[in-house]
């Protein structure tokens, strides 16, 4: 998984270490629409890349979203 993706996810919205999965899903980590406004929001911030809300929530796991992350990171 993204480096950045984990470091915000981890300090930026307190999901432990532990939980922090491939193949985790949104829904397991507790994560409602405001949770992925503001992924979207630190994502944008602290990495420089712009994931709408409704994209990480169709993207639905942590891998899925990590793969989402690596293409916006590759277009730049």
């Amino acid at each position: 998984m993204n480096s950045d993706l984990i470091r915000i996810l981890h300090t930026g919205l307190n999901v432990t270490q532990e939980s922090l999965q491939p193949d985790a899903t949104l829904d397991d980590l507790g994560f409602d629409s405001l949770a992925l406004v503001e992924l979207s929001m630190l994502l944008k911030e602290q990495a420089q890349i712009d994931i709408s809300d409704a994209d990480l929530h169709q993207a639905g796991t942590l891998r899925a979203i990590s793969g989402l992350v690596e293409q916006k990171l590759g277009e730049r």
